[in-house]
């Protein structure tokens, strides 16, 4: 048991004074950097470490499997799966008779209609109907659990207080700190490696994707697991008690089809599966429909369309729930020859007219050429659009092209 016989020689040697002292105190200058509960044993495993979002987190892995591009083609081969810390984002507990009626205020979903254990993506606006962040929301029945990007959730949650206190009703925030851990496995064999780990009788070809539950998991009570991701695999957030994050984590790293896998894979694989990265993608000056996601509002006629009732919807929606007509769309880019990183200016054909800027580029792995996404003028939505882009002050062709750019494997459980 390679990770976890690492795991218990290291325990042994550690006083509990030494163990309390690897989390240290959030500074809002930035300081000193946060640590997830696994931070030492990304160390020990061999990790090039940086700065993200406020804490230290491993970007990529050694060895033999190790690197962006061998993390990546991991998590996409059959019978394998990647283990992520994402420890660093923001779990929330929603209480009170009237959270979901609050939450409605909040962001644009339809908070009120999701059946107990039934999870969905949404988007937190401002209001001039700007994204202040993404968030994926379950109703897990006597309460509503909430994951927020890192980077962005100290903000978050100070909007929500001051939305809180201009709120009549029922409703509480309970932000659950470093208490709770958040681990991610995605791939295809995602399933299966976990599938040993859940108690008896678990069901796991009846849970659906975007739906969670609380659990045990490893024999370990408290846990919760979501079937969602940032990959466009199958894959499960597993949240749990900080105090058992390093056996859990040991324990699914013990199995060699699990890949610890870094920041720099999270994120080339994010972007081939056609995902926004809130902060390069999304900001707060992006409404829903600039940002290709009105999707997240519901169809043509949907309640949460027609009602509205969230910050910025008259900015983006006219009154009868229609889409407004926008200036700027966010849209799939390949055929250049080198990669386009975010700011590089967009320009028509000839070279021209500048019409957009990329937001988010890399080398794909698996298509084995350069792709991005950025946003374009109105007139240059439409997929086939020949464009100009200019990288290190070379133009380049390119097109405008669909997204996802890998075709997304997301779980279908059956009828």
């Amino acid at each position: 048991k390679r990770y976890s016989t690492m795991l218990s020689q290291r325990l042994s040697i550690l006083p509990n004074t030494i163990k309390r002292c690897l989390h240290r105190p959030f500074s809002g200058d930035g300081s000193v950097l946060r640590k997830t509960a696994l931070n030492e044993l990304h160390k020990e495993i061999g990790c090039d470490m940086v700065d993200f979002a406020g804490y230290e987190l491993p970007v990529l892995y050694k060895g033999e499997n190790g690197g962006v591009m061998k993390e990546h083609l991991w998590c996409r081969a059959e019978g394998k799966s990647s283990l992520f810390d994402v420890s660093h984002m923001g779990q929330i507990r929603w209480h009170g008779k009237d959270r979901a009626k609050f939450l409605e205020k909040v962001v644009v979903g339809d908070i009120c209609g999701l059946a107990p254990g039934s999870g969905l993506l949404s988007l937190i606006t401002n209001e001039n109907g700007g994204i202040i962040d993404d968030t994926v929301i379950t109703n897990a029945g006597d309460y509503i659990y909430m994951v927020v990007n890192g980077a962005t959730k100290f903000g978050d949650m100070e909007h929500f207080e001051k939305m809180l206190a201009e709120f009549d009703g029922d409703c509480q925030m309970e932000y659950l700190e470093d208490s709770m851990q958040l681990l991610a496995i995605q791939g295809p064999g995602a399933a299966e490696a976990i599938s040993k780990m859940l108690p008896s009788g678990f069901n796991l070809e009846r849970m659906a994707f975007m739906t969670g539950i609380d659990t045990t998991f490893d024999g370990v009570e408290g846990c919760r697991i979501t079937r969602c991701g940032y990959t466009g695999e199958d894959g499960f957030e597993i949240s749990m008690p900080n105090e058992f994050t390093e056996s859990i984590a040991s324990r699914l790293l013990d199995d060699p089809t699990v890949l610890p896998t870094g920041l720099g894979a999270r994120d080339s694989l994010r972007l081939e599966a056609g995902l926004c990265l809130y902060g390069n993608d999304l900001n707060d000056s992006i409404n829903p429909i600039e940002g290709g996601l009105a999707w997240t509002l519901g169809g043509k006629g949907s309640r949460r369309r027609v009602e509205q009732g969230f910050l910025g919807a008259e900015h983006f929606l006219t009154n009868d729930g229609k889409l407004k007509k926008q200036k700027k769309k966010r849209v799939g880019i390949a055929g250049m020859k080198a990669p386009a990183r975010a700011h590089t200016e967009i320009f028509d054909e000839k070279g021209e007219e500048k019409i957009g800027e990329v937001t988010s580029g890399t080398f794909s792995p698996c298509l084995k050429k350069p792709i991005a996404m950025g946003y374009v003028d109105s007139k240059y939505f439409k997929v086939g659009t020949k464009i100009s882009i200019c990288v290190r002050g070379k133009m380049q062709t390119a097109e405008v092209t669909k997204m996802p750019f890998v075709e997304s494997s997301y779980y279908r459980a059956p009828e």
